[in-house]
């Protein structure tokens, strides 16, 4: 075998659809026990708080249930080869994220083209930002192909979907962006606030500049940056504040897709290859270990290749859609009627029309890239039915999509979990490095448009 070409196990050849149901029944525990406990706001003093969602919950209780899984009895044991099935179900599950960030992307594509220059530059500093601050952290701390994962963006959910696609989600470069996912889930928040907060009692940008910087594409981050910024600024300015801020999240979060996979990540890869020889020489935490039954580790160059079949990844997609649809009834109320149903229907329609077209095309062009130019082709204002189709979708809630996705992720954690703890304190630092550098890198290009425009 070409060792420069991913591997990947097919688990149809390694596992039997008995360890799938399994699989599923555990996830679907995972996410009504996390939607039905519902958000925790945690207060952090003054008017500060930070909101930990479901998904956390999804995310920690998927972990504890794989190390609890030695003295659990048997049909209750998240094994070695579960844990790996669980990995390999997480990269076609988040193409279902993918289609909903694309069909709440497509109505908003008019108001991003509008936007000014300022608005359109700055993503180049959220989505260099996180390598150039964090990359170099991570190598001279001995951390090695998970400071790609680490430090192409910040981690987030489309950041998941990406490389789980190329690398996997059982490789380094997994590993890394999940752990990213993990410290900016549980201190993100907290450490934005305080970063942008010290910044803006610097008074040396302008405080729109840092607003466009504080829309790093978490809602929960952007809120805190831009809260804590408005908090140092006259009363008339916080409504000038937040809404740059959340223009900026918008082009992050949506356009952010497409910076991510043919920009910052290249870029990051390419970066790693140039420094590691410099920075990371004798530097070495030895994260190495066998791979999990159900995987074999993904190459550093390529797609993944696909571990299932059309016929599997439908049983996936439907399954983890009736999940979500569970819990968005749990956590947000809707009731799973005609128009919910509906909804989901256009979401799975869109990940099947996408996914069709990425096999065609072989792969050529990522799958996420074509989920998300169909779902956003599909809402966008000129086209028919936009309107109908986005108060379909819209009965889904965003984030009941990523509950399950982060009980997939969770129930994937316990196997690697010799390595986070390798890893330790050091990936928080680079993770805090990360996050600092998208808002700082930024808020410097917004500046620097906003003093001269063009």
């Amino acid at each position: 075998m070409n060792p420069s070409s991913p591997a990947v196990a097919r688990p149809s050849s390694v596992v039997g659809p008995a360890l799938a149901v399994r699989l599923f029944l555990f996830a679907f525990v995972i996410v009504v026990a996390a939607e039905w406990f519902g958000p925790l706001a945690v207060p952090m003093g003054g008017t500060y708080k930070v909101v930990l969602l479901p998904l956390l919950w999804a995310l920690l209780l998927g972990a504890l249930w794989g190390i609890a899984s030695k003295g659990l009895p048997g049909p209750l044991k998240a094994d070695d080869t579960l844990q790996g099935l669980s990995a390999l179900v997480l990269q076609p599950a988040l193409l279902l994220f993918v289609g909903k960030l694309g069909l709440l992307v497509g109505g908003s594509l008019p108001k991003i083209l509008q936007s000014g220059w300022a608005l359109v530059f700055q993503e180049f500093g959220h989505f260099f930002g996180t390598m150039i601050f964090g990359l170099p952290v991570a190598l001279l701390l001995g951390i090695k192909r998970e400071a790609i994962g680490a430090t192409f963006s910040v981690g987030r959910e489309p950041s998941l979907a990406i490389i789980g696609e190329k690398f996997g989600m059982d490789s380094p470069e997994g590993r890394g962006v999940l752990a990213e996912y993990m410290t900016g889930t549980i201190f993100g928040a907290v450490f934005i606030a305080i970063f942008a907060g010290l910044v803006a009692s610097l008074g040396i940008f302008n405080p729109l500049a840092l607003a466009m910087g504080a829309g790093v594409g978490s809602g929960s981050m952007m809120a805190a940056a831009s809260g804590a910024i408005a908090a140092q600024e006259p009363a008339a300015m916080a409504k000038d504040i937040a809404a740059f801020a959340a223009a900026s999240n918008l082009i992050t979060t949506t356009i952010g897709t497409y910076f991510t996979l043919f920009l910052s990540l290249p870029f990051t890869i390419w970066a790693y290859g140039v420094l590691e020889p410099i920075l990371g020489r004798g530097r070495t935490i030895d994260t190495a270990e066998a791979p999990a039954p159900a995987v074999t580790a993904a190459a550093p160059k390529g797609h993944a290749k696909a571990a299932f079949g059309m016929p599997a990844l439908l049983g996936i997609w439907v399954v983890v859609g009736f999940t979500a649809l569970v819990g968005n009834l749990l956590g947000y109320k809707t009731p799973i009627d005609g128009a919910s149903i509906a909804g989901m229907a256009i979401i799975l329609g869109t990940v099947i029309v996408g996914q069709a077209i990425y096999t065609l095309t072989r792969g050529v062009v990522p799958a996420v890239v074509w989920v998300t130019g169909v779902a956003m082709l599909l809402t966008y204002p000129s086209m028919p039915y936009a309107a109908e189709i986005a108060a379909m979708t819209g009965k889904i809630n965003f984030l009941a999509l990523t509950t399950p996705m982060l009980a997939f992720a969770g129930l994937s954690i316990a196997k690697d979990i010799p390595v986070f703890r390798k890893l330790g304190w050091r990936i928080v630092v680079v993770s805090l490095m990360a996050n600092a550098g998208t808002f700082l890198g930024a808020a410097i290009i917004a500046q620097i448009f906003m003093h001269n425009p063009t």
